[in-house]
């Protein structure tokens, strides 16, 4: 007996929270909420939850963080270049936040996924698919510059250690991170969209 469609084709997609379906394989701008995203990254742990405080520190804190460090490194910046950085890792409202050495083990096949949930998202919000190579070098700069703070202040990293991984910081105010309530982290990235969208 032939093997079922089900057993042949496994599914694909995942049922959001606000009745979206969003296919993995071949994700559509159209199914894509701010809502959901927030809601995820405010229930994804960074660093593999691996940080201080009685919650985690989340994906949407670590968001918001990138964002205001965009705007502190490069204070004439466009709301679009900002929102692109308070959505830079928004992909992992879906696929979780895989620590950097665990990227590089799974190869090339994550981050294409990741890319093409990315463009999608994008798209969905009037980005251009695609940032600059300059846009995309000032996030990937204030993504590093939140890891090392994250890193010295929640993950249990020393000052040298921290410096070796992700540099030494500079043109930005050292924040205070203290980890959040998801439903209060979410709340701040709702808020943080909603006034970069006008």
């Amino acid at each position: 007996m032939p093997p079922s469609k089900r057993e042949v084709s496994p599914r694909a997609w995942q049922r959001m929270l606000s009745g979206r379906r969003l296919d993995l394989l071949d994700p559509s701008p159209l199914d894509i909420e701010i809502e959901d995203i927030a809601h995820g990254l405010a229930r994804v742990a960074r660093w593999n939850g691996q940080t201080k405080g009685a919650s985690a520190f989340s994906v949407a804190q670590h968001c918001l963080l990138v964002e205001r460090f965009v705007a502190e490194l490069k204070p004439k910046s466009q709301k679009p270049l900002r929102l692109a950085a308070l959505l830079h890792d928004a992909a992992e409202y879906v696929i979780g936040d895989l620590i950097s050495p665990f990227k590089a083990a799974v190869g090339l096949d994550y981050k294409a996924f990741e890319h093409k949930l990315t463009r999608a998202i994008h798209i969905r919000f009037g980005l251009p698919p695609d940032m600059t190579a300059d846009d995309t070098a000032l996030i990937k700069r204030a993504d590093r510059i939140s890891g090392y703070f994250e890193a010295i202040q929640l993950a249990g990293f020393g000052i040298e250690e921290a410096r070796k991984f992700f540099g030494t910081p500079r043109r930005v105010t050292p924040p205070r991170l203290h980890p959040q309530p998801a439903p209060e982290a979410q709340a701040l990235y709702l808020e943080r969209f909603r006034r970069l969208s006008v």
